[in-house]
């Protein structure tokens, strides 16, 4: 490029054209991509298909497998949790029942006991009775 004698004080404007809008370059590479894609690849587009469709397969019953899995193991744990809870109703019935047995035995025994406590003061107060009498009797002595 030859040099030219300027002044600091020139602008120097560039304009360019592109008269391509990118779209031939893209085509050129999309074009080259496929081509290279069927030279390099390993299979035939039927073979490609027919694994994909194999793994996909397998994949679908890895997934019913483990969902089997999941259900088996929840029924497992729901049944678990029925048992645990019927035992502790049995339980806590049972307790029910020794607690119920308990307060009536301690109901009959305080009853017994208030009975013979009532007796005895009744004795009491009949042998005090008599003794007030024969008190009396015998002139204060």
């Amino acid at each position: 490029m030859p040099r030219h004698d300027r002044d600091d004080d020139e602008q120097i404007i560039v304009i360019e054209e592109n008269d391509s809008s990118g779209l031939s370059a893209f085509m050129l590479g999309a074009a080259i991509g496929a081509g290279l894609a069927l030279i390099m690849a390993p299979q035939s587009g039927e073979q490609t298909r027919e694994s994909i469709g194999r793994r996909a397969r397998k994949a679908g019953e890895a997934t019913r497998r483990a969902g089997t899995k999941v259900t088996d193991a929840l029924a497992q744990a729901k049944a678990d949790i029925e048992m645990r809870i019927d035992t502790a109703k049995s339980s806590i019935d049972l307790k029910k029942v020794q607690v119920s047995r308990a307060v009536d035995a301690g109901r009959e025994a305080a009853k017994a006991a208030r009975d013979d406590l009532e007796r005895r003061m009744t004795e009491q107060r009949s042998a005090d009775a008599s003794r007030v009498r024969d008190h009396d009797i015998d002139g204060g002595v």
